[in-house]
């Protein structure tokens, strides 16, 4: 059995927990194949830590990282700063963390930032799928211009 860890934040403004949680629960196997293990926390900066924790106290074979980054320059710095925590904890844990960040500045108006909050959930749940069972699904996409939670910008 293996575990996906998914960490969320209370501080994005859309649950994009959820969204990778269902579609996670669509993926072949759920529950046969693989569990998940869900766990929120403040802010940006703390999601390093929690996936680190649960891949090396859960066996966590990969980690999804959820967060949403203000407008203001000082999230941005934030964001900055949470993605150099993960690529740390990556490197320490030799696991893979997709991170799944959005960012305010991304889209004004705000139907379609819960829009782009969602597909990028829900793509990224299905990366992670795929990393751990299906890792051909990656290799029939690359080269492709494939955005995640954004039209795809196609290959050149």
């Amino acid at each position: 059995m293996d575990y996906i860890a998914v960490v969320d934040t209370m501080f994005a403004r859309v649950d994009m927990g959820s969204q990778v949680l269902d579609e996670l629960s669509k993926c072949p196997g759920y529950k046969e194949r693989f569990e998940v293990i869900h766990s929120s926390v403040p802010g940006f900066k703390d999601l390093a830590v929690e996936c680190k924790r649960l891949i090396e106290n859960s066996r966590c074979a990969i980690a999804i990282a959820i967060g949403m980054a203000g407008k203001a320059e000082i999230d941005q710095v934030c964001a900055h700063e949470a993605s150099q925590g993960l690529m740390m904890a990556r490197l320490l844990t030799n696991t893979h963390i997709i991170e799944v960040f959005v960012h305010e500045i991304e889209e004004d108006d705000p139907e379609k930032l819960v829009q782009l909050c969602i597909n990028r959930a829900r793509s990224h749940a299905r990366n992670a799928y795929w990393m751990l069972f299906e890792p051909e699904e990656l290799t029939k996409r690359a080269g492709q211009g494939v955005r995640q939670g954004a039209d795809d910008a196609g290959p050149l």
